[in-house]
């Protein structure tokens, strides 16, 4: 990982001048081009100062709305440190694309307009900054100038989003009063804030202190693809998510468990004999193991347990709703596969970031769920490895984007354990009764099904045998009207009144059922 490069992003509600400080710091950073500069002061008013926003907002609709709309990446450096910079959209239909760009960010850059305070958007950015696991967190209140650069505004503002990301876990939130367009407090400390004792922005991005855990973290290398370029050559690439690689040393290859050594590391096209996050490599191994994209190399010593469910914090960016009955498709690090949030246990408040109930989530919602691969994930926790604790939900018809997931919890199970067929017995125990499939006379059918289900019973009317054998099998109570009863399964007499169907059933469903 290199050292000197610290990722930030840059947040905030709409017009609270993201853009103009993003285009003052690369103005000051002398971070333009000539011809970029000389074009965006044509663009500005005409003998007017210069606007800074116009180096960010690159595309066309952002500049005739006067707002941006992408996320836009900006690369500077000065004489400490190396910068990629984030800065995107402020308005709410916009928020999910802030996932995009704070899932790798060291710093969160929050801005507050001195005039407005903290706005529903500004908490709801700071949470979201939070979930993505950005440790330090920098509170920019813009347009002091406005403001008279007045301290009691200031601190009026700082105690309340001290109190409020207080609850987040930040391990660091340091404030600053700025003017972006005339430069008070960012780059050079102003003469018009005596009160304020800290540094200027940009001197505390340059000396900021990053852990990045995904160093300390064990082995993760998933397979991008295989390369052979000859008849002896086989070579697995792809980037390492997090430790380190070195040649000699003994690997799993995971999910098939196969065990190999490492015989060469090629990065860049020069042979290295170690090489560690985030660096793109090819491997070579000393054995003829099958490996193929998806598949990750993990420590002999300590391999990934492969969680077919798990517990995760998703920020959905679709405009339809989570259906909880769809299948999705789940993208993890190289590795693509089906999966169902099987439970959505609450979505967060932003306001007050209580947990409120939820049965799904909805465009630029938060909230836990319960995630269900049939395959498996080769998955950490979040808060231990960002890399492979991340993933994305995709709709297999539109191919969209639905959202993006942080794994909390895992439900692990060990390596190479067959998936256990589910038992009648724990049917019954989920659902409460027992399972059972019957025909009915068709004049008492619907009767029937209404007073089953009155009684908190799980019952559904289906139209053929093959239907009623297959809900049975589920734990369901099936009833099937037919006029013609058939041996295969228990039948109410086309005689019976409805207490005596009604009783039958209860009776069938009271009885032992048959080994």
């Amino acid at each position: 990982m290199d050292v000197d490069l610290l990722r930030f992003v840059v947040v905030g509600s709409v017009d609270d001048g993201k853009s103009t400080l993003i285009g003052r710091l690369l103005y000051e950073a002398q971070a333009l081009h000539d011809d970029h500069l000389s074009q965006v002061k044509r663009a500005s008013k005409q003998g007017g100062p210069i606007d800074f926003s116009l180096f960010t907002d690159g595309l066309k609709a952002e500049r005739e709305q006067g707002i941006t709309i992408d996320v836009a990446y900006r690369h500077f450096a000065t004489a400490r440190r190396r910068f990629i910079v984030a800065d995107t959209p402020g308005h709410v239909q916009y928020t999910r694309n802030m996932a995009t760009g704070a899932s790798t960010a060291d710093v969160g850059v929050i801005l507050v307009d001195a005039r407005l305070g903290v706005l529903p958007q500004t908490r709801r950015h700071a949470s979201l900054a939070a979930l993505l696991g950005i440790p330090h967190l920098a509170v920019v209140i813009n347009k002091m100038d406005l403001a008279a650069f007045a301290e009691p505004i200031y601190r009026t503002f700082e105690k309340e989003l001290i109190d409020f990301t207080a609850k987040l876990g930040f391990y660091r939130v340091t404030f600053f009063p700025v003017s972006a367009t005339q430069g008070d407090n960012v780059v050079e400390k102003s003469a018009r804030t005596p009160w304020f004792e800290g540094k200027p922005l940009l001197e505390f991005l340059e000396t900021v202190e990053i852990a990045r855990p995904q160093e300390a973290a064990p082995l993760r290398l998933p397979v991008q693809t295989v390369i052979r370029s000859g008849l002896d050559f086989r070579g697995f690439a792809g980037a390492i998510a997090s430790g380190s690689l070195r040649v000699g040393q003994q690997v799993a290859v995971l999910p098939s468990g196969k065990k190999s050594k490492v015989t060469a590391i090629d990065a860049a096209g020069h042979q290295v004999m170690e090489a560690t996050t985030p660096r793109s490599v090819t491997v070579q191994l000393a054995d003829q193991v099958d490996v193929s994209r998806g598949d990750v190399l993990v420590p002999l010593e300590s391999p990934t347990p492969l969680s077919r469910r798990l517990d995760a914090m998703l920020v959905w960016m679709d405009e339809t709703p989570l259906d909880p009955s769809r299948e999705y498709l789940v993208k993890h690090t190289t590795r693509t596969a089906t999966g169902r949030i099987a439970r959505v246990q609450w979505k967060t408040n932003h306001e007050t970031l209580e947990q409120v109930p939820a049965e799904r989530l909805e465009l630029n919602d938060i909230g836990r769920v319960t995630l269900e691969c049939p395959r498996g994930l080769l998955a950490d926790r979040y808060a231990q490895n960002r890399a492979t604790g991340a993933f994305i939900v995709i709709d297999p018809l539109s191919r969209a984007t639905a959202a993006a997931g942080m794994v909390v919890e895992l439900d692990a199970a060990p390596q190479g354990e067959q998936l256990r067929p589910i038992t009648a017995d724990e049917r019954e125990a989920r659902l409460g009764h027992r399972a059972l499939a019957l025909s009915v006379p068709p004049a008492i059918a619907p009767w029937l099904e209404r007073e089953l289900f009155d009684r908190g019973l799980n019952v559904v009317s289906v139209a053929s045998l093959a239907a009623a054998l297959a809900c049975e099998r589920a734990g369901l109570i099936a009833l099937w009207p037919t006029p013609e009863p058939v041996p295969a399964i228990p039948a109410i007499d086309a005689k019976a009144s409805r207490d005596e169907a009604l009783g039958l059933v209860l009776k069938l469903l009271a009885a032992p059922r048959k080994a």
